[in-house]
């Protein structure tokens, strides 16, 4: 095995794609947007929030509460921190899964100072006794706290600060309607054209001082899913490959090669999307397969294939669900190369 195989084998076991470790965390934050100005994509929702957040500047109070809502990766999370340098507050971060208690949320309400943003990113997993001490905060600005139990229990309200509450989701159904509607602003965000993912590419090789051909970030962005967060993963891959290979400037036939290396196609499907889609086309060609088992046909569990890989096959026409189950399209037998056995292909 020659010296260049050695070191493409290291590269390649050394990253855990799906799962990012704290350097990469820090990484992924430093590449965020730290302005309205500096956002790209989502055109329409960033001349909503301008005008939301103008409006309430020119008043000099607190925005209205802003929730979130899209898929895993399309900049949520940096949203909720553009409001609160857009307002010039500070930010308290948290979860829905974190606040499993009232008092949870109410010692995090409590310790707001005056026009703060609090952004609670999966905000559609709070329990239901959390959210009922939420909605006289974001109505009223007032907290009821039962102090004692039985007979000598007693209730004292608590005023609150004025704050702003920021939710993130994914899944904007599961947010309770109660909940939903003490929202002043809801905002859908989309999947992003490979265009504006190009920009992004672009931005953040130069924040990681990437030397990066134009070809080379569109090649990166139309294997990004549409999502920008998979578009500077992807990158700093490329990055890591260049850098071990001794290129100093990378172009398309880098980037292809370190995609092709890190198991990326020219679909954006990985490891996983194959294996779901060589399961379709061959060991269950043109059959409906229930979820459960093609989840144990993959070694995955079913929310996993469900939320994080079925979206994307079934955006891009690879898959379709039908009343029996799940079955390949015509599109993804010729994108795996393989010819169907049998007719009744989508």
């Amino acid at each position: 095995m020659s010296r260049r195989d050695i070191d493409l084998e290291q590269l390649s076991a050394s990253v855990v794609a799906p799962v990012a470790d704290e350097q990469e965390r820090k990484a992924e934050v430093s590449l965020r947007p730290g302005t309205l100005s500096d956002f790209v994509g989502q055109r329409e929702l960033v001349r909503h929030l301008e005008i939301v957040l103008g409006s309430a500047k020119a008043r000099n109070q607190s925005s209205d509460h802003l929730l979130f809502a899209g898929p895993p990766g399309l900049g949520k999370t940096s949203l909720a921190s553009i409001v609160a340098v857009e307002m010039g507050s500070g930010i308290r971060i948290t979860s829905g899964p974190v606040l499993s208690r009232p008092g949870d949320l109410a010692a995090l309400l409590t310790d707001l100072q005056d026009g703060d943003v609090l952004f609670i990113d999966e905000i559609h997993r709070l329990s239901r006794a959390v959210e009922e001490v939420l909605y006289p905060a974001l109505e009223d600005r007032r907290l009821d706290v039962m102090i004692g139990r039985g007979p000598s229990a007693r209730s004292i309200r608590l005023d609150l600060p004025n704050f702003t509450l920021v939710g993130a989701t994914t899944r904007t159904g599961l947010v309770a309607a109660p909940l939903r509607d003490r929202f002043g602003f809801i905002g859908q965000l989309d999947l992003y054209d490979p265009d504006e993912l190009t920009i992004i590419v672009e931005r953040s090789a130069a924040l990681l001082g990437v030397e990066l051909r134009e070809d080379a970030a569109s090649t990166i962005a139309s294997r990004s899913r549409g999502t920008p967060r998979i578009a500077n993963r992807l990158l700093r891959r490329v990055r890591d490959f260049a850098a071990v290979q001794n290129h100093p400037v990378v172009d398309t036939a880098v980037a292809v090669e370190a995609l092709v290396l890190f198991g990326v196609d020219e679909y954006g499907l990985d490891k996983i999307d194959r294996r779901i889609l060589l399961l379709l086309c061959v060991q269950f060609a043109s059959q409906p397969i229930g979820l459960t088992t093609l989840a144990h046909a993959c070694g995955e569990e079913p929310a996993t294939i469900e939320d994080a890989y079925e979206p994307f096959l079934l955006r891009e026409g690879l898959l379709i669900r039908t009343p029996r189950g799940r079955v390949a399209t015509e599109k993804a037998f010729r994108h795996m190369g393989i010819t169907p056995r049998g007719g009744g292909l989508v």
